[in-house]
């Protein structure tokens, strides 16, 4: 119960920082990812654990659906660390920004936890969390995929 707990308000307190320099550095700098990149690494590797957590019985979820957000996430943000003319654009605010609005319904996990969860929290959780993943998913992996394409006309 503790560790479960302390997992839980690490990755909000995580996500909510992240959250907070992605508004302030986008609109200050107009960039995000040299500011919050490492602590977005640190909070996306460690929720690989959520994975183990399903598998263990800690967490009660289902674990296909776990599994393919957790991987997407990590896939896209390999991508924008091993692309580094990707790292300086808006779409990096984008994702990031929309990531971390997703990340920041853990207080429901927080909650569950101590047997204590919020319907408003629930509610959250499950109606407003589609379209923002929905919407998550996008950002870099269609960037990308305009990018190729805008290559492969210019060799034409």
């Amino acid at each position: 119960l503790i560790y479960i707990f302390s997992y839980n308000l690490f990755q909000f307190c995580g996500h909510t920082w992240i959250l907070a320099n992605t508004i302030a550095r986008f609109f200050t700098f107009g960039k995000t990812f040299y500011s919050v990149g490492f602590v977005m690494s640190l909070c996306q590797l460690l929720s690989i654990l959520e994975i183990f957590h399903i598998a263990d019985g800690i967490e009660r979820a289902r674990l296909l659906p776990r599994f393919i957000q957790v991987m997407e996430k990590n896939i896209l943000l390999m991508m924008v660390i091993m692309l580094e003319e990707i790292q300086s654009k808006p779409v990096v605010c984008v994702q990031f920004f929309l990531w971390n609005i997703m990340d920041l319904l853990y207080p429901h996990e927080l909650l569950s936890v101590m047997e204590r969860p919020s319907i408003a929290m629930l509610w959250s959780r499950y109606s407003l969390w589609i379209p923002v993943y929905i919407l998550s998913v996008a950002p870099v992996t269609v960037w990308q995929l305009l990018k190729e394409r805008k290559h492969h006309l210019d060799k034409w």
